[in-house]
C-alpha cells in the first residue's frame, strides 16, 4: 500500500477498503492457481454436511428442529447420553447424480453428526421424534421440579394473618 499524504487521509481513504481489495486479489490468484474452472467454487463445495438446528423452550418441552432435506428417515440415528443428544446420519447420492457431470455441486451430502448438550430441565425418559418434509422434531419434555409452579397470592384479611403467624 502507497504512502497517503494527510490531504488523502482527510478525503476519506480507508485502509479497510485497500485491504479488502488486497484479500480479493490474493483469492483471484488462488482461484486460477488452483482452478475452479470458471464455475466458482464454494465452501460448500469441499465442505462437511453440517445440517442447521433451532433449539427453544417453552413451559413444558424443549424443542429441537433440524433440517435434513434430501435424508431418507432410515439412514437418521438419534440417541441420548450423559445429558448430550446426538443426531446422526448420512444424505445419500442418488445413483442417477453419481453418473451426472456436474458444473456445480453445492447441496452437501455425506455421513453428519450434531450434538447437543440437553439443558438440566429436559427429561430423556420423555422424548418423541417425527420426521415431517425434510424436519427433523424431536420434543423432550421437561422435569416436573423443572417446570414453572404457579404460588398463589393472598389478599386482604387472611394475607395479615398469615404475615403475623410466620
Amino acid at each position: 500500500m502507497a504512502r497517503r499524504n494527510r490531504r488523502e487521509r482527510a478525503a476519506g481513504w480507508d485502509p479497510f477498503q485497500e485491504f479488502s481489495a488486497l484479500q480479493n486479489q490474493m483469492s483471484r490468484l488462488f482461484q486460477s492457481s488452483f482452478g475452479d474452472f470458471g464455475f466458482g467454487a464454494d465452501a460448500a463445495d469441499v465442505g462437511e454436511f453440517v445440517p442447521p438446528a433451532d433449539i427453544f423452550e417453552d413451559d413444558n418441552n424443549v424443542e429441537l428442529r433440524v433440517e435434513l432435506p434430501g435424508v431418507d428417515e432410515k439412514d437418521l440415528n438419534i440417541t441420548i447420553q450423559d445429558n448430550v443428544l446426538t443426531v446422526e446420519g448420512e444424505r445419500k447420492l442418488q445413483e442417477r447424480e453419481r453418473r451426472q457431470n456436474f458444473l456445480r455441486r453445492e447441496l452437501p451430502h455425506g455421513r453428519f453428526s450434531r450434538s447437543f448438550t440437553l439443558p438440566g430441565s429436559a427429561s430423556p425418559e420423555h422424548v418423541n421424534a417425527s420426521y415431517v418434509n425434510g424436519i427433523l422434531h424431536i420434543r423432550l419434555g421437561k422435569r416436573a421440579e423443572a417446570k414453572p409452579k404457579r404460588i398463589q397470592i393472598s389478599s386482604g384479611q387472611k394475607a395479615l394473618e398469615g404475615v403475623k403467624a410466620a
